[in-house]
């Protein structure tokens, strides 16, 4: 039964290249990360080999309970549309446990368990320093692949079922991110310590802690054998095995009980009136943008990306600052920021429609009002963020004479990025969550050009941007009217990218209708 399932997870990671040549690209660009990042830190284990014990034990058990609370909360706010899911079983009449057996050994093919194996197996260099440590160490090595494993599993499934609605579901999902986006602060905010005075002692009171927790008692376990603390590493290991004994049970008790629950069905609610319908003009682009606007209401997948948007320059300023950037600097970052992912938004909205661009394909919409429309909301809701955002920044900087520049370089971004995204989501749109999906889902058939669509998006740009930004810099640097050239430009060179986006995009939305529309399909 085992081989069975093994088999039918290599049949399926054998079919996801056969996606096109997108989808194929994407998976191997994806492979060859999860590589290279599992050989980096395979290197770092065993140069660590030649570090003191304390100073070893240190680095490896904070690093490693990262990682392992990294595999409980990665599944939770990106797991998607399970390819293994217990309900697809139901039928075969399988016993709890014999499915739960097989479903965990068909985890282990897969990228992330690959680069967590050798990530594991390689602090067994690291400790192979006695007879005693090297044991403890293997056999850390496996209770590191099963906490994982398991622990990736039984969140997805818990998630799943104990999340009654898709509301609650998807607020989990963000919590998972502003979890995950805090450890990532807390992992740069490292890099501020001195490490030559204060590092030891940072370390290890954080070792302290995480030896007992399931996420870095096995980490940890080895480097106590080492440093000839015997009852302490036995107590780390029986943490450890503790942990994948209940997380094992978990799975099977979950996996038992969701091969015997239905898929949550779609509450469909009921609106009154017309909503924004009613406000916009009964034009083909005003209706559009009331349709777009009503999506961001209501779609689940589009709430996500606004609550991201005001949190990534959080993100961003916290390593700054610990980094000793000053902080009336890092007042001008947050409104660029925002008016850049503002402008991305839309940069793959045609995907968002789903089958719904039908309609514009048969009632032969102008491509132009159909960009248009799709940039209005962005516009209605991004430049009052823009002035106001700008003067609140100018008065934290303590000088209000960037205001013109702050909010020229963010208005270029804004439009620049509105134009370019009006391009991208006529020529490159890419699989998305489908309605009534979580907004974290990937799909199956997702090609794997949507990061080098999202990268070339965000970094053409900033290109656009450079000579606002340009003399933004003057104006900071040496004052005058470089500011104000700076408002011009950057509005003049915004306005013609949306422009040019809108007619440019306009024409490849009109010429690559039924291929949209084909997409549409299959996505």
């Amino acid at each position: 039964m085992v081989a069975q399932f093994l088999g039918l997870r290599l049949r399926l990671l054998a079919n996801s290249f056969a996606g096109g040549a997108w989808q194929t690209v994407g998976l191997l660009v994806g492979l060859a990360v999860g590589l290279v990042a599992a050989i980096l830190g395979v290197t770092a284990l065993v140069e660590l080999r030649d570090a003191t014990v304390t100073v070893a034990g240190d680095i490896v058990a904070v690093a490693g309970a990262l990682i392992v609370l990294g595999y409980f909360l990665i599944p939770l706010a990106f797991g998607g549309d399970d390819a293994m899911d217990p309900r697809k079983f139901a039928l075969f009449d399988l016993p709890a446990g014999r499915l739960a057996t097989g479903l965990a050994v068909a985890a282990l093919v897969s990228v992330p368990s690959l680069a967590i194996a050798l990530v594991a197996f390689a602090q067994i260099a690291t400790w192979s320093r006695s007879s005693g440590a090297s044991v403890l160490a293997v056999l850390s090595a496996l209770l590191i692949i099963a906490t994982c494993v398991l622990g990736s599993r039984v969140t997805t499934a818990v998630a799943a079922l104990i999340v009654a609605s898709r509301w609650a579901r998807d607020v989990a999902g963000v919590v998972a991110l502003l979890v995950l986006a805090v450890v990532v602060v807390i992992g740069i905010g490292f890099l501020g310590v001195d490490w030559s005075t204060d590092g030891s002692s940072v370390l290890h009171s954080i070792v302290v802690f995480a030896g007992w927790t399931p996420f870095g008692a096995a980490w940890s376990a080895p480097a106590e054998a080492a440093a000839g603390h015997g009852g302490t590493a036995t107590g780390q290991t029986l943490v450890a095995l503790a942990t994948v004994a209940v997380l094992w049970v978990l799975w099977r008790v979950v996996a038992g009980h969701t091969i015997v629950t239905k898929y949550r069905e779609v509450v469909v609610k009921k609106y009154k009136g017309l909503g924004w319908f009613d406000s916009f003009p009964s034009t083909r682009s005003g209706v559009i943008a009331a349709r777009t606007l009503t999506y961001w209401g209501r779609d689940p997948r589009y709430h996500v990306s606004l609550l991201i948007v005001p949190l990534v320059p959080f993100v961003m300023l916290i390593p700054l600052m610990v980094a000793g950037v000053p902080t009336n600097y890092l007042a001008l970052i947050p409104v660029p920021v925002v008016a850049l992912f503002l402008g991305w938004l839309i940069h793959n909205d045609v995907a968002f429609d789903n089958t719904a661009v039908w309609l514009h394909v048969v009632s032969h919409t102008r491509g132009s009002a159909d960009r248009l429309g799709r940039a209005i909301p962005t516009l209605i809701i991004g430049i009052p963020i823009v002035v106001f955002g700008s003067f609140f920044c100018a008065v934290l900087f303590g000088d209000i004479g960037v205001l013109p520049s702050l909010i020229g370089v963010s208005l270029c971004i804004l439009l620049s990025g509105l134009g370019l995204s009006s391009i991208m989501s006529a020529r490159f749109p890419y699989p998305v969550a489908r309605p009534g999906d979580s907004p974290f889902a990937q799909p199956q058939t997702g090609g794997g050009g949507s990061a080098t669509v999202q990268a070339f998006s965000f970094l053409l740009t900033i290109v656009v941007a450079v000579p606002a930004l340009a003399l933004a810099r003057l104006g900071l640097i040496e004052g005058g009217t470089w500011a104000w050239g700076s408002l011009w430009i950057g509005i003049g060179v915004g306005l013609l990218v949306l422009a040019v986006g809108i007619a440019w995009g306009g024409r490849i939305f009109e010429k690559r209708s039924p291929d949209i529309l084909a997409f549409s399909m299959r996505n």
